[in-house]
């Protein structure tokens, strides 16, 4: 009772915390994120962006189909998956789903740049996806914060602005009561060690 109270009057704060939750979404992340690089680093620009849309359907598109089509069937609670033990599957298949996309572009000679963010991707996938085999890890606060440093390394300094953004994606998955402090900072950790080795190395 004294819950429900708590979040009667904080209910302005609840609503900010799922429209950041939504706005910053892994899925949308992994959709945009390829289009921003593509376009930036590719030249001619038609080139970069149709590698990053191969990359986004592969990224975003086709696990959350798969992940609405859970929901819809009543096998999983929502599309963010709050259960731990339902995720093992829907990241399986998200994992499956980009190594096919990689496949496809590293075979078809895609530019490195958008092929570099998807690997980034990737590799975000299997390190969330064997945390969560014991520990839900916030795969929000992981993806926002290998998404913000691939654009600082990409952009450059000016880019740190966007570290404020990977905060108040940590902030709405506590608010929300969805993860601990402790699981916003490990998969921020997570996000951050795994992005800049391997786009440095691989863009």
């Amino acid at each position: 009772m004294q819950d429900v109270m708590d979040d009667r009057g904080h209910r302005p704060t609840l609503r900010v915390a799922r429209a950041v939750t939504e706005v910053f979404a892994p899925a949308l992340l992994a959709a945009v994120m390829p289009i921003v690089i593509g376009v930036a680093s590719v030249s001619p620009v038609g080139n970069g962006l149709g590698w990053a849309l191969v990359g986004a359907l592969f990224c975003s598109v086709v696990p959350n189909t798969l992940i609405w089509w859970g929901v819809r069937r009543g096998r999983l609670t929502d599309h963010h998956i709050r259960v731990r033990e339902q995720r093992r599957r829907p990241l399986a298949y998200g994992l499956l789903s980009v190594l096919v996309g990689l496949s496809l572009m590293i075979g078809l000679g895609a530019p490195r740049p958008v092929t570099a963010m998807v690997v980034v991707m990737f590799v975000l996938g299997v390190a969330v996806t064997a945390a969560n085999l014991v520990w839900k890890l916030s795969i929000h606060a992981a993806v926002a914060a290998g998404s913000a440093a691939v654009l600082v390394i990409t952009f450059g300094p000016a880019l740190l602005v966007t570290a404020p953004v990977v905060a108040l994606v940590g902030w709405s998955r506590v608010r929300l009561r969805d993860h601990t402090v402790a699981q916003v900072t490990a998969g921020t950790v997570v996000g951050l060690l795994v992005a800049i080795p391997t786009f440095l190395v691989l863009r």
